[in-house]
């Protein structure tokens, strides 16, 4: 099964190209993913702190370069032959620790936090953006744990990471209305795709077939359980 996804092809085989000899160097200096995945995460961290004390375009700045450490600990894992379960279930669970103190940094913008960003409603749209978010991931690793390959919807980890860091660098342009509406979208289309994973998950289990030979590998969160 094809996944759909909002990033167009070009875009992903870019940045790949772009960071390969990066990948590779890492991979011959044989750095431990999971060196790569710490790293990555407290640099996703500091994005959250950077929208709690309204440093929005630093927060865009290390989210998207956050996005660069999941790409880097999967293709490393793999390249060194480090890869582990651990690894996988470190990285996924520091993904998912990281994308809750992003969420809690832009939940403080629209609390008070920010004098540009005088829409109180919001912080009910940043806490659904954040309840779908970690809802995409959870139907994902459910589902893999059933045996079942699911990757549909249009809002996985990537797409978040590259909305809300270009809007985060964006800023206070147009008084956030870009961060506001991105923050909206992705409030509508994170839930969307966990229902749109119910109902492939519930379609493939109605349909007789042999035991599934789907089995989840070692990979970075980009792909695994995003």
């Amino acid at each position: 099964m094809r996944s759909s996804t909002l990033l167009p092809p070009w875009l992903r085989s870019g940045f790949l190209r772009g960071i390969t000899p990066l990948m590779d160097g890492l991979v011959r200096r044989r750095v431990h993913p999971n060196v790569i995945t710490t790293l990555g995460f407290l640099v996703t961290v500091g994005a959250g702190a950077c929208f709690f004390f309204g440093h929005m375009g630093w927060g865009g700045v290390l989210i998207l370069l956050g996005g660069v450490f999941d790409v880097l600990d999967g293709y490393v894992a793999r390249g060194t032959g480090l890869a582990s379960q651990f690894g996988s279930f470190y990285d996924s669970t520091l993904d998912r620790i990281s994308e809750i103190v992003v969420f809690l940094g832009l939940l403080s913008l629209y609390g008070g936090g920010h004098p540009d960003l005088g829409e109180p409603w919001m912080v009910y749209v940043v806490a659904l953006a954040l309840g779908g978010s970690l809802m995409v991931s959870y139907t994902r690793a459910r589902a893999e744990a059933l045996g079942i390959d699911c990757k549909v919807g249009l809002m996985q980890r990537p797409e978040r990471v590259v909305l809300l860091g270009v809007a985060g660098i964006l800023g206070t342009e147009w008084h956030g209305v870009v961060l506001t509406w991105v923050l909206v979208a992705m409030a509508a289309l994170t839930n969307l795709t966990a229902v749109q994973r119910i109902v492939w998950v519930y379609r493939y289990t109605r349909v007789a077939r042999p035991p599934a030979d789907f089995t989840p590998t070692p990979t970075n969160e980009a792909e695994a359980t995003s």
